[in-house]
């Protein structure tokens, strides 16, 4: 693991010591960790997000069921 410095202005700094006092922190460095864990969440979320409407407006749906892969293994294999 490594290391990382960040300076705070004293109202953050008091922010993060009572988060980790009331939320079960055993140190900033956790909280800090766990707000990383989360906004890289929120942004993976926001991504699948933006990808799915992104499908939903690229044009006419099409029915997958097992006739369609059915067919996708058989061209994947050329077969006639």
């Amino acid at each position: 693991m490594t290391t990382m410095n960040i300076s705070l202005p004293d109202n953050l700094k008091g922010f993060v010591d009572t988060q980790v006092q009331t939320g079960g922190y055993s140190t900033s460095s956790e909280y800090v960790r766990e707000l990383i864990r989360e906004d890289q969440k929120k942004k993976i979320a926001y991504r699948l997000s933006f990808l799915l409407l992104e499908g939903m407006e690229s044009g006419k749906p099409l029915i997958i069921n097992k006739d369609y892969w059915s067919e996708k293994r058989r061209l994947l294999n050329d077969e006639p």
